[in-house]
């Protein structure tokens, strides 16, 4: 470690990462190249993303440091905030319209779309939103062909809190705000719910998979915590999916 790096955490499978003055510096993966082309395409299009910085001399991956505090701290989100969340996913989505996905096969992402037609971040959750001046979504390393439909399910199942033990009523108000912000039309609010569902096994599928082949850093996320938060979280949207169609209804 160079004296001016400080060590970052948080991440749970991005390897070793450190900031050095205004920029993070991350270990450099095959799709990093095309990633950051989808970032500096985003910031063509106006929408506020960390600025893609290349590579350094030590071949890592350098992105700008956004300041500000994780969303994931501040839990549960207020009713308008939920509504600029719903917005912002709509602007990286309607900006990615535009980008050309590079190769569509052989990304090998951990939990693919059916039908991927979008180039897209797949981690949109509180824990990569930063809130400051700015609010900016960060850690982009798994970005790849996607859906609209698939994207939005697993960022508006976690900003809205749709996880075991959460009231229901206030976790299905929470989940309209982040659908109204992004302005949903009919098809996707009635597509959504059941996608929500199948998006929470998948990640309980992974983890349990993971835990028996011993997969990292997934399997040992399995055994911290994680396995039994999703195996949690899926029961209850599966449980309560017409809960949550009743508050996408227009």
């Amino acid at each position: 470690m160079v004296p001016d790096e400080q060590e970052l955490t948080g991440g749970n499978a991005s390897g070793r990462v450190v900031r050095i003055g205004n920029t993070v510096r991350k270990p450099w993966l095959e799709k990093s190249a095309a990633v950051q082309d989808y970032l500096s395409a985003l910031r063509s299009s106006g929408v506020d993303v960390p600025r893609p910085l290349g590579r350094d001399d030590g071949g890592r991956n350098v992105f700008e440091y956004v300041d500000g505090v994780l969303a994931l701290e501040e839990l549960p989100l207020g009713h308008e905030d939920l509504l600029r969340v719903g917005r912002m996913i709509r602007e990286i989505h309607d900006a990615s319209e535009a980008f050309v996905i590079p190769d569509p096969v052989g990304w090998n992402l951990l939990l693919p779309a059916e039908a991927p037609d979008l180039m897209c971040h797949n981690d949109l959750a509180p824990c990569n939103l930063v809130r400051g001046d700015r609010w900016v979504f960060i850690d982009w390393d798994g970005a790849g062909p996607s859906t609209r439909l698939w994207d939005l399910a697993y960022a508006a199942q976690s900003f809205a809190m749709l996880f075991d033990g959460q009231p229901v009523e206030e976790a299905a108000a929470r989940l309209r705000a982040v659908v109204d912000g992004y302005q949903a039309d009919d098809t996707l609010r009635a597509e959504l719910p059941a996608a929500m569902a199948r998006r929470t096994k998948a990640m309980l599928d992974l983890l349990e998979s993971a835990h028996g082949t011993g997969f990292q850093p997934w399997a040992d996320m399995y055994i911290n915590g994680h396995g039994e938060h999703w195996r949690g979280a899926a029961q209850y949207v599966r449980q309560h999916q017409s809960a949550w169609e009743q508050a996408l209804h227009r």
